[in-house]
């Protein structure tokens, strides 16, 4: 009989390094063949072990003989979990973040599919056993042969005094060692009672004995309401045990069969369902110019400016609404956590069960069922953090990018791609529309749609002409002329006292956490740092203990100096801790609720804070950055600014642009609704053009300065940027490979270079701002160039040159393109 030709598929295997970043060939079995395609989830033997893999080609032949290829041994989800849009798009995402392409493609999909691995152990059926065993040999090897295979773990915890003999064996090749999938991907399952028709319940109830009670109380049950119930709500709804149930099943009365439950993180709570509203002119000329572009199914993207308060979520929600009418799909990004409950409440009221929700303190099982509905086709409407902009839509009409000026829609590990670009990109493809919204705007988002003229769209009045609140700004160093050494100006003392008489509300923005943000030694000069990073420890009061932010050490709190033993020890700095301590002392009875991330880690803790303070039942929401943004509620009055120049003195050319957001969106939480609102910003740096211009609600002004400065030095949007960050144990390896690379790279352009053309420009090698995290220290150079495509191949040709001339495998280098931290 004459062999059939096989199909072959390219697969892209889960193995990140530089040898393995190519693409592989592996026969599809007949068997296997109606179930792998483009996208597919698969497992494929590599080397000695078995590995995930993802399909990303079809086809007929190999450029490599047949014998030379193996078979995929699995398929490890019924439908391909990637679209072959998304598979192209980690072309794209690992060409312009200079990452490997299966980074890429696991940046795409839910924790829950990116699968772990588990050592298996078998009999090794090629190797005979040895003629004289010891006891504990027989006893591991009966064992392995009854289970076929075990978990090296299991093995290890049953026979948890032989793990010498059980390395033994394996390496007498006795015991073969292999690698297996472990997936992680699992439905939620629940025992249900599935009833029988209503005439043989009729039946059932004329057998059942008098006697049996609880059987009575189940057929009468299911004759009122014959619907299929989880049999442990059944089991509570009648006061039974479950054994009434299994005995009935036992019978033939009924059934009990495993379901599938999605877990919905919002199945507790219901919606109020919610109207369009009747637009302002304004938001309607807004709305007018984004619809032409969607109605039309034609790609276009708009910056939305408009002040905190001017309705920008209503028009996304017109616009959703209009690109559902077209049976497509939308997207809406949120950028923290705290936005994401109001914001939901905002679309759930007006979409229902169309939406889906994708941020990361959702648990595993929940974010993977939500993916789920979105992959299965169940809603048509995501909202969510940056990975949401992954979701598996094949029709996508319109993405949303809220505050658009966020940081945090830029990735910091690998891949570190930015959300705005990957919609874009998206977009082109799907002939999509994109909405970048902000009050605040990013300069190069503002820059470049200035430049289109036709991108940028102005919102520049609040709804209902409420006026801006306005804005006081204290200068501190006269307050301590004045003898005032508390952390709360005059005016804001006055203001809080004040607000609290009146039962208004109060938002107070501290940027940092903790109790106190060094410790010192008064008699020796000792400061208290990680030992493991060049960072000063944080003082955590309410748990006695001192706390690096980047590593987690921890250390008891000091009683004594480590190095003199005086008991001189002082808490310098102010964090959220000590101004919640602080407020409880000069305001005796104010409520005050904390949201910081210490306040916040668990589930459902960014809820469960902004409820209470919309019910009223605090006074102050006190907080780090994650109160500044997004948050409406109509009795906030008064915001106040504890210290506003922590961001301003970061070590980072953004430094003027962040602390002119961070002032203006704050500042927006105040008189959004009837009652008039008012802004005290405190500050040791009042004559600075980012707090002066947050001061007057200035943006343009800003704009104009900053843009100026950055044109001056040569900074973005004028340049793109490309931060190599170099870590290691040894400074002097970092030092060397750091140099090697300007060198090399220096060289090479001055030898393209001409009088006509600017060559790329390099800054560094010098120490990073974070010097040292986690026993690593680090080192850092910037390249500022003008676009110029074969920049970013020929710095990464130039560092794997480096690292095959240092050969230390311990030396780390990474690229990180257009950065948003220089830290």
């Amino acid at each position: 009989m004459k062999e059939s030709n096989p199909m072959f598929a390219e697969v892209i295997v889960d193995v990140a390094t530089e040898n393995t970043n190519r693409i592989y060939d592996y026969i599809v079995p007949d068997a296997l063949l109606p179930w792998v395609t483009v996208g597919s989830r698969v497992g494929v033997t590599f080397g000695p072990r078995v590995v995930q893999g993802y399909v990303i080609q079809m086809k007929q032949t190999s450029e490599y003989p047949r014998e030379k290829c193996k078979p995929i041994t699995r398929v490890l989800d019924s439908l391909p979990p990637l679209t072959k849009e998304l598979i192209d798009l980690s072309v794209w995402v690992s060409e312009r973040y200079a990452c490997h392409r299966i980074t890429a493609i696991k940046a795409m999909l839910p924790s829950a599919l990116r699968a772990k691995y588990k050592r298996v152990l078998r009999i090794n059926e090629q190797t005979a056993l040895p003629s004289i065993v010891l006891a504990e040999e027989q006893d591991i090897i009966a064992y392995i042969q009854h289970k076929q295979k075990v978990e090296l773990n299991e093995l290890l915890t049953h026979f948890p005094k032989h793990s010498k003999v059980i390395q033994t064996l394996i390496q007498n090749n006795v015991l073969l060692e292999q690698q297996e999938i472990k997936d992680k991907a699992a439905s939620k399952q629940r025992l249900t009672v599935i009833p029988p028709h209503k005439k043989a319940l009729q039946q059932y109830v004329e057998q059942c004995s008098s006697n049996a009670k609880a059987q009575l109380k189940v057929l009468h049950y299911f004759i009122e309401h014959n619907d299929e119930i989880a049999i442990s709500a059944l089991s509570r709804e009648l006061g039974i045990t479950t054994q009434v149930m299994k005995a009935m099943e036992a019978k033939g009365w009924l059934q009990i069969q495993k379901r599938e439950v999605a877990r919905d993180p919002y199945a507790h709570r219901t919606f109020e369902t919610s109207t369009p509203l009747q637009l302002t002119t304004n938001q309607q000329r807004v709305y007018d110019d984004v619809s032409k572009p969607l109605s039309l199914q034609q790609y276009a993207w708009f910056l939305l400016h408009g002040v905190t308060g001017s309705g920008k979520t209503e028009i996304y929600l017109q616009l959703i609404q209009q690109c559902l009418d077209q049976g497509r799909e939308a997207i809406v990004l949120v950028p923290e956590i705290a936005l994401t409950a109001q914001m939901v409440e905002r679309f759930k009221s007006r979409f229902g069960d169309l939406v889906a929700v994708l941020h990361s303190r959702l648990s595993t099982g929940e974010r993977y069922d939500e993916w789920k509905k979105i992959k299965n086709s169940n809603c048509k409407v995501v909202i969510g953090a940056r990975s949401a902009l992954f979701a598996p839509f094949d029709r996508i009409g319109l993405i949303i990018i809220d505050e658009e000026h966020e940081s945090t829609y830029k990735q910091e590990e690998s891949p570190k791609y930015h959300a705005k670009h990957i919609a874009l990109k998206r977009a082109q493809h799907h002939q999509a529309v994109v909405v970048l919204g902000s009050a605040t705007p990013s300069l190069e988002t503002y820059y470049a749609a200035r430049r289109g003229k036709e991108n940028y769209l102005g919102l520049h009045v609040r709804v209902g002409n409420q006026p801006l609140p306005p804005v006081q700004l204290v200068d501190m160093r006269e307050e301590l002329k004045e003898g005032n050494r508390s952390m709360f100006s005059r005016a804001l003392h006055e203001a809080i006292e004040d607000r609290c008489e009146k039962g208004e509300q109060i938002v107070l923005l501290m940027n940092r956490r903790g109790f106190s943000t060094f410790v010192l030694c008064r008699s020796c000069g000792f400061t208290a740092t990680c030992p493991h990073c060049e960072i000063s420890l944080t003082y955590h009061r309410h748990q006695h203990h001192i706390r690096c932010h980047y590593c987690g050490y921890t250390e008891q709190e000091l009683k004594q100096c480590p190095d003199c033993q005086s008991e001189h020890i002082r808490y310098f700095g102010v964090g959220t801790q000590r101004v919640e301590e602080q407020l409880t002392k000069y305001f005796p009875g104010i409520r005050v609720i904390r949201m910081d991330m210490d306040t916040t880690r668990e589930k459902g803790s960014h809820e469960k804070w902004l409820t209470q303070f919309r019910e009223k039942k605090a006074d102050v929401l006190l907080g780090t950055q994650m109160v500044a943004k997004g948050l409406d509620f109509p009795d906030v009055t008064l915001v106040g600014v504890i210290a506003a120049d922590t961001t301003l003195k970061l070590p980072d050319f953004r430094a003027a642009e962040k602390t002119f957001q961070l002032l203006t969106q704050v500042s927006g939480r105040a008189g959004r609704h009837e009652l008039p609102g008012e802004v005290i910003i405190q500050t040791y740096n009042p004559d600075h053009y980012s707090l002066l211009s947050a001061q007057h609600h200035d943006y343009e002004k800003f704009v104009l300065q900053e843009l100026n400065q950055r044109k001056l030095h040569m900074y973005p949007p004028y340049c793109h940027l490309l931060l190599i960050t170099f870590s290691h144990e040894h400074i002097d390896l970092l030092i060397h490979a750091g140099e090697m690379l300007v060198e090399h790279l220096s060289s090479m352009w001055q030898r393209e270079g001409n009088a006509h053309q600017a060559l790329p420009q390099i800054l560094g090698p010098v120490s990073s701002p974070l010097a040292k995290v986690k026993d690593r220290y680090r080192f850092q150079c910037v390249i500022k160039y003008l676009g110029e495509a074969k920049i970013l191949k020929q710095v990464q040709a130039t560092i794997d040159q480096v690292k095959n001339n240092i050969n230390d495998k311990h030396l780390m280098i990474s690229i990180d393109v257009d950065p948003q931290m220089m830290l």
